[in-house]
């Protein structure tokens, strides 16, 4: 049965921080994989999952600057492992390394990403954002599903974006061969990401694996790198000064909601939804005042597009647990 698209009133809201939403979940014994937990909000989504004591591995492209972050933080119990999501090799080492161990998983949080980046190309000549964005986390979700699907009651959150409001999938152009613009491709991303949940929800749910996309909200981390200053001011993002517009979260706020589709015992036989502020979101307004800052676009969860979507990135990837 899917889950309804709606809010469910989970008594949490945007300003809840991510230990707030885990304050008596204990997770002793469950096994954790955050990509990019190393900085901003992935490093608030490793500290909360390890306060409620859960075993934390976070693979990283980077993996002394991760060690280095998390230590940091006193988080020394936190494995690091190399991965680096643009480079298919990578994800199936690191896949195959956890595998070796024995151990099945019981969340898999994709947190990584980039965001509007200059025009970079990897892998087969794939668009940067599209393959480090969605392509690196379907065929790590996909490489890891063994170890998903022995754990009964896997969830798995990936990371969308209210950016899913600036594109759909360019199912004519997906790599931009022609006409590359950073924020259409960083949308097309993000509409990756949450139509990666709504498939593999629509896959998984039978062997106890749910999936859910989350919009973290606007929060200042290292993916605003590729943005000059003039750029996050004329968007309203920050003034003149430096000071960042209210609407912006902090990190441990912005971690909250992936912790919550993570964790929350209310979640339980849920799947496929995409959520905003720790509770599933409404469908978009279309013309409200709010349309571009809240709510999920048709687009970004449209079961057959998601359908689409998964057997276009198995063909690019030559990875599909379900095949």
């Amino acid at each position: 049965m899917n889950t309804p698209q709606h809010r469910i009133q989970s008594g949490f809201d945007a300003r809840s921080t991510a230990s707030e939403v885990l304050d008596g979940i204990d997770l002793t014994g469950a096994v954790v994989i955050v990509t990019g937990g190393y900085s901003g909000l992935g490093l608030e989504t490793v500290a909360a999952l390890t306060d409620a004591h859960a075993t934390v591995i976070v693979p990283a492209r980077r993996p002394e600057v991760a060690r280095a972050a998390l230590d940091a933080r006193g988080m020394t119990e936190v494995a690091v492992d190399e991965l680096d999501l643009a480079d298919l090799d990578s994800v199936r080492a690191f896949a195959e390394r956890f595998l070796a161990t024995g151990r099945s998983l019981d969340i898999l949080i994709n947190n990584a990403a980039i965001m509007a980046s200059p025009e970079m190309r990897v892998g087969a000549h794939w668009e940067s954002q599209f393959a480090t964005n969605f392509l690196g986390h379907y065929a790590l979700t996909n490489l890891l599903w063994p170890a998903l699907a022995a754990e009964n009651g896997a969830r798995v959150v990936s990371l969308s974006s209210t950016g899913h409001k600036l594109s759909g999938i360019r199912f004519d152009d997906p790599q931009f061969t022609t006409g590359y613009d950073k924020w259409l491709a960083y949308g097309q991303a993000k509409t990756a990401d949450s139509l990666l949940a709504v498939q593999l929800d629509a896959l998984g749910a039978e062997f106890g694996v749910r999936a859910f996309a989350v919009h973290p909200g606007g929060i200042m981390t290292e993916l605003q790198r590729h943005l000059p200053r003039e750029e996050m001011v004329a968007s309203g993002w920050m003034t003149e000064d430096g000071t960042v517009n209210e609407r912006f979260k902090s990190p441990a706020q912005g971690a909250a909601t992936s912790v919550w589709a993570a964790t929350a015992p209310m979640l339980a036989g849920m799947g496929g939804v995409y959520c905003e502020d720790c509770d599933i979101a409404e469908p978009t307004v279309i013309g409200s005042p709010e349309a571009r800052v809240a709510g999920v676009d048709a687009h970004a969860i449209d079961a057959d597009d998601a359908a689409k979507l998964w057997e276009y990135a198995a063909q690019l990837t030559g990875v599909n647990a379900f095949a």
